[in-house]
C-alpha cells in the first residue's frame, strides 16, 4: 500500500468518504490531500496530511478560494507530531464532520 492509501485507511476508508463527502483525493510519496464540502467548520475545504520522518503526521487545514479570490489559500491551522490514533479525533474536532456513526 502507498502512504496515501494507508492514511485514508487510518481515517476510515470508504466510510470516511461517505460520511464526510471528501473528494478529489491526491496522493504523493508521503502525503494525502483532499477537498471537503462547504459545510465544514471555519470554512475549511481542503486537508493535507503528510507523513513526517518521525513516523508522525503533519495535518494542515486549509481554505482554498475560487476564481473570485484568485484561488487564494488560507491556512486555518497546522498540527504537527500527530500520531495515527489521534488523526480521526483531530479531523472531527477541527472540521466538525464525523467520520463514522
Amino acid at each position: 500500500m502507498s502512504v496515501a492509501e494507508i492514511i485514508l485507511e487510518q481515517l476510515g476508508g470508504k466510510r470516511f468518504i461517505v460520511m464526510t463527502g471528501a473528494r478529489n483525493f491526491v496522493g504523493s510519496d508521503n502525503s494525502l490531500k483532499f477537498r471537503l464540502p462547504n459545510n465544514a467548520k471555519d470554512g475549511i475545504n481542503t486537508v493535507e496530511i503528510t507523513l513526517e520522518p518521525s513516523d508522525t503526521y503533519k495535518v494542515r487545514f486549509l481554505r482554498v478560494g475560487d476564481r473570485r479570490t484568485n484561488f487564494r489559500v488560507t491556512e486555518k491551522s497546522v498540527h504537527e507530531d500527530i500520531y495515527n490514533d489521534v488523526l480521526v479525533e483531530l479531523f472531527e474536532r477541527k472540521t466538525g464532520l464525523y467520520t463514522h456513526l
